[in-house]
């Protein structure tokens, strides 16, 4: 039998309908989430998208810039998983795409998910401690971008712990990012002021000190940075008297703007349990690019001595920069990519950290690699047309950095392990780099190797014969190893290299007393109260080496002499009842009865038990 078939027709599947975005129910989520930590009224961000309205108005600037990933600013390829990510996906982006194409469509009220939330002020509520600079500083309205250093100074409080910092820019609207550094030996300061406005300029700023700062800290800002507290039992130290620098990273506006910056610090009771360290991968002596050049490679490797857990990484260059990549090559073999950034933008530097600390076992050999575009195909060189571009800290200049945040795993202390391992490997490829003689300089003296700590400073000093800095690091040490001709003359070699320099100028006073010359020292301690009128330990160091010295007057029988050293003891010391008998005394025997009556009767006041003024109180004549 045939069987004869009629053509059969399938019924169609029936064609799906693209469902209907909106901006209450799909877009408004990624908008509050990815845009308004910065568009919005108060922020760096131009405009706001805080409403339908607002987002609605640049729908089509926003499809293109989200399709670009020029916004949300995150530079990090897809990879290692980092804390608080504004990276859109691919669906998000394509979302987007597809409610403009709708139509923009606002959707049901019912589906609008609350308005963010922003704690206005201060994010963590009232700080324990707030530091405004004390004049505001003015930027033109218009030139090339501005790198400008603040210095804000720890009052007295004794030692504190800090577990959160938060920058409040002053102008939101001229401030594109700033970070605060360290500086615990005060070696900014005397750049301060110098051009008539407050701070100095600079944009990679290097703190000198004859330590690195132990805690090591990012403390970074940027617009919708959100301030949080450090890791438990990572706080950090402050003393009376510690310096935190802040370096600002200024846009001239078109009018000119003023901006007044403030630090608010959060302490703690708890003392720091966990230190980290910061590792900066670098070889900037190899940058030296050609004008037109592209796809210039710099590198740098350092390999771990000890355990480590990596908490963040900070790339850094300027414009020329194109592509970075970091990596860790564990003993294994194994490469794991710390961060790799594609399309570099100095713009929108920042910290990275990572949601989880990735371990990095001793042996790990952790690298950089930086490529540069100085030719004109690059948008962002800031010549026309290229020119050769060698390292330094102008924004015309180039770096190339990598910093790795270290927590040293193990018991004990590990971090000079690390720093004497990595300013060892420096001085090796480079025999002539202060920094790294000088670093180790001080690492080898917190380990007690004075005389590792002096060979290392001695080199430094060669190095730049006239750094102040170090210099009188140099002469420290040599004072702690008993060679006092060898700290005088490097002290006196401070000084000379920078007369303001307070702490130079002390030590070579303190060295002078040490050999009995009172009246070389009394000029140097003078000048350091004049440069620090707080210093209370100079004031004291001051006033005791004036009296030693109208005492020595008044037994020479050079009276005059004596009661002008006495007076100015007493207007150091106001409420020194001693001081104020030894000034009557002096008055007395310069045959100054009435004022050394005043004398003796203002040190009882001060202090009704001193015996010595009230009995010479007694033998004036009546």
């Amino acid at each position: 039998m045939k069987w004869a078939f009629s053509l059969f027709v399938f019924a169609a599947a029936p064609v799906a309908c693209a469902q209907q975005v909106t901006f209450n129910k799909q877009i408004a989520p990624i908008v509050f989430q990815n845009c308004a930590p910065c568009h919005r009224p108060g922020e760096a961000a131009p405009f706001s998208l805080l409403s339908y309205q607002d987002v609605k108005k640049r729908a089509g600037q926003i499809v293109t810039v989200t399709k670009s990933r020029y916004m949300p600013p995150w530079l990090p390829d897809a990879g290692p998983k980092f804390a608080d990510e504004r990276r859109l996906s691919d669906a998000q982006i394509g979302l987007i795409a597809r409610w403009v194409e709708q139509g923009a469509a606002q959707g049901d009220p019912a589906d609008l998910p609350p308005p963010p939330k922003f704690t206005p002020g201060w994010q963590l509520g009232e700080p324990d401690l707030v530091l405004t600079l004390a004049k505001p500083y003015t930027l033109e309205a218009s030139g090339p971008d501005v790198y400008r250093n603040f210095i804000f100074t720890i009052p007295d409080g004794g030692t504190r712990y800090v577990r959160a910092l938060e920058v409040r820019p002053g102008n939101n609207r001229i401030v594109h990012h700033a970070n605060v550094l360290v500086d615990r030996d005060h070696s900014s300061r005397w750049r301060d002021g110098r051009d008539g406005q407050p701070g100095f300029p600079g944009m990679d700023l290097e703190i000198e000190a004859n330590l690195n700062d132990p805690e090591s800290h990012f403390l970074f800002w940027k617009p919708g940075s959100v301030v949080k507290p450090e890791p438990a039992g990572m706080s950090w130290t402050v003393e009376n008297g510690t310096d935190l620098v802040l370096n600002m990273h200024l846009q001239p506006s078109g009018k000119p703007e003023t901006v007044q910056p403030s630090i608010g610090l959060y302490f703690t009771k708890e003392a720091p349990r966990l230190r980290p360290l910061l590792v900066q991968l670098e070889n900037d002596r190899a940058l030296d690019i050609p004008a037109g050049k592209s796809g210039f490679i710099v590198t740098d490797e350092f390999t771990l001595p000890v355990d480590a857990d990596l908490m963040a990484v900070y790339p850094h260059a300027h414009y020329l920069g194109k592509e970075v990549t970091g990596t860790a090559t564990l003993p294994d073999g194994t490469r794991k990519e710390l961060i790799h950034i594609r399309d570099w933008n100095l713009n929108w530097q920042a910290v990275y950290r990572y949601q989880t600390p990735l371990r990095l076992p001793r042996g790990t050999t952790v690298a950089m690699r930086w490529v540069y575009d100085n030719s004109s195909a690059n948008p962002r060189n800031p010549n026309r047309p290229p020119k050769r571009v060698t390292a330094g800290d102008q924004a015309t200049d180039e770096m190339g950095h990598l910093w790795l945040q270290l927590l040293p795993c193990g018991t004990g202390d590990q971090r000079m392990t690390i720093q004497e391992a990595l300013m060892r490997k420096r001085i090796r490829r480079d025999p002539d780099n202060f920094t790294a003689h000088f670093n180790l300089g001080g690492v080898l003296q917190a380990k007690g190797d004075l005389d590792g700590a002096v060979q290392e400073l001695h080199e430094a000093v060669r190095i730049r014969p006239q750094d102040a800095v170090a210099l009188n690091t140099l002469g420290a040490m040599l004072a702690l190893r008993d060679d006092a001709p060898g700290a005088e003359k490097m002290f006196r070699a401070a000084v000379e290299s920078r007369p303001d320099y307070a702490d130079a100028q002390y030590n070579l006073a303190a060295t002078l007393l040490a050999r009995e010359a009172v009246d070389e020292a009394i000029p140097h301690l003078r000048e350091v109260v004049r440069l620090q009128p707080a210093d209370m330990k100079a004031r004291a160091k001051l006033a005791e080496a004036v009296e030693t010295r109208g005492r020595q007057r008044a037994q020479a029988g050079r009276l005059e002499e004596a009661t002008a050293d006495f007076r100015e003891v007493v207007s150091l010391e106001p409420q020194d009842s001693d001081a104020c008998t030894n000034l009557g005394v002096a008055l007395a025997m310069h045959g100054d009865f009435t004022g050394a009556k005043e004398q003796f009767e203002r040190a009882l006041r001060i202090n009704p038990a001193n015996d010595a003024a009230r009995k010479n109180l007694d033998r004036l004549p009546r």
